[in-house]
């Protein structure tokens, strides 16, 4: 880019000013743009550091688990012959003998299908009472001492009264994965709609913003971090009351392969079967995060 400094003077000025020299702008010069091989090299440098030290934390973690567990009378079998054991497990996830004799795949879709449909009916409630408990100071003096309590009760301990009121597994075990988790949902929204600015209560009380705008419009950016902090705590929640209820129901599901595997003695497909059970979990917890960054832009807490 060049550019030239000019004077604003009249005719017999200008005769009278020496002629100065015109200034001129050199741009300055564009960084060096970095070699495809030194591109290449910065990128398998960051995807070492991301990579490598989990990599070696795991190694050492199954280096020590294989030096302990390897000698004679050891009461959990080593990784190696974790991997031998459970090999066709792993291979074949997708095989289905019948009855609850299936892979993997089967009994780790079972569990998501139940998780999926307790935590949804957990979200849409939650959220439902943690406005009206946010907004109504006379509904949170009713309704928070209650919810207080009921809060601090096991998730299995419900499953009793869940089989008696349902008398089939299926619901029964949907209860109790609803009853878990709709706790931190509505907490957390009823703290983040009373977190609301005054200001914004107020702007929307000037522009007479209908009960749907103002839901839309500023209840719900303001409240969504709230909201998610409440939904990722709430799937973890789901995730581990689904693992111990399927205990107790039987039926087809990942709780009841641990068990089962329990009382045959597999102590292999028990391990495979907390490795899932810890993967899954990890993916759910993500997927909340990313829905959370894509609705309203920041990470739940």
């Amino acid at each position: 880019m060049t550019a030239l400094t000019k004077l604003d003077l009249s005719g017999d000025e200008a005769a009278a000013q020496p002629r100065r020299a015109e200034a001129v702008v050199h741009p300055l010069p564009a960084p060096p743009r970095a070699s495809i091989p030194a591109r290449l090299g910065g990128a398998a440098r960051s995807a070492a550091s991301a990579i490598v030290p989990p990599a070696v934390a795991l190694l050492l973690v199954l280096g020590l688990w294989e030096l302990l567990c390897s000698g004679e009378g050891a009461a959990l079998p080593p990784p190696s012959q974790v991997l031998t054991d459970t090999w066709e497990l792993i291979v074949d996830p997708f095989f289905d003998n019948g009855g609850t004799d299936k892979g993997m795949f089967w009994h780790l879709s079972a569990s998501l299908q139940r998780v999926a449909i307790g935590f949804s009916l957990a979200a849409v409630a939650g959220i439902a009472l943690g406005v009206l408990i946010g907004q109504s100071s006379l509904a949170q003096r009713g309704l928070d001492p209650m919810f207080q309590v009921l809060r601090t009760v096991p998730p299995l301990a419900w499953l009793p009264i869940s089989l008696a009121a349902f008398q089939q597994a299926d619901p029964s075990a949907i209860f109790v994965i609803f009853i878990t988790a709709v706790w931190p949902i509505i907490l957390n929204t009823a703290v983040g709609i009373r977190q609301i600015p005054k200001d914004y209560v107020n702007v929307a009380r000037v522009l007479r913003l209908s009960p749907p705008e103002y839901f839309f419009k500023i209840m719900l950016p303001a409240t969504v971090p709230y909201i998610f902090t409440g939904l990722k705590i709430g799937i973890g929640l789901s995730w581990l009351a689904i693992v111990a209820a399927e205990m107790l129901i039987g039926g087809v599901g990942i709780g009841f392969f641990i068990w089962d595997a329990w009382n045959s003695s597999l102590m292999s497909e028990i391990i495979l079967a907390l490795i899932y059970v810890g993967l899954v979990g990890f993916m759910l917890d993500r997927a909340i995060a990313l829905i959370a960054v894509r609705v309203g832009g920041r990470t739940a807490n």
